[in-house]
């Protein structure tokens, strides 16, 4: 399991949905102080939680390297502190809820490994944090984008991610491999 924070919800849960190996993506909340999370105090700024996904994957299918890749070319833009194109709030940062010392260290040698070959031209805001506790999110917020693909959010937002992920990840599609 991944627990990623990368801006909306609903575009980084989008991206996931599309990869083979990853059997669900739950939208949620995580990295705050209160002892819960909805997305009005989220919010609203009182519970320092952030957006994120929850990306259950087979390692025998996808490793959490191509988990961090498709999350730093595709799903949002690690240089961004505290915002994410249109959305701006600490609930909206860049992070990297880690489960176990092996994710730490994987995330960790990855954003070292991206800083040493400036494949951005920003330092790298990315947060790497344990993760505490995932709080999932409204019913409304799972699956938005497939739901609302005509929201003009996800039309400018979302579906472009959608489409870099497609192009991007082909053969790591779902149904690549019947395919070929």
């Amino acid at each position: 399991m991944a627990v990623l924070a990368g801006g909306c919800f609903w575009c980084v849960e989008a991206v996931y949905k599309q990869l083979d190996g990853v059997s669900s993506v739950r939208s949620g909340y995580a990295g705050g102080t209160a002892e819960t999370a909805d997305y009005q105090t989220v919010c609203g700024g009182t519970t320092d939680h952030a957006e994120v996904v929850e990306v259950r994957y087979d390692p025998a299918k996808i490793g959490f390297g191509q988990i961090l890749k498709a999350f730093f070319s595709i799903a949002h833009d690690p240089t961004q502190l505290d915002r994410q194109g249109p959305d701006v709030g600490r609930q909206y940062r860049s992070a990297i809820f880690y489960t176990t010392e092996g994710q730490k260290r994987v995330a960790d040698s990855y954003i070292a490994q991206l800083d040493r070959a400036k494949v951005f031209d920003r330092p790298i805001v990315t947060e790497v944090a344990p993760l505490e506790r995932f709080y999932e999110a409204e019913t409304y917020h799972q699956d938005y984008a497939a739901r609302n693909p005509l929201n003009p959010y996800i039309l400018f937002n979302a579906r472009p991610k959608v489409e870099k992920v497609r192009k991007h990840f082909a053969d790591r599609l779902k149904g690549a491999a019947s395919r070929s």
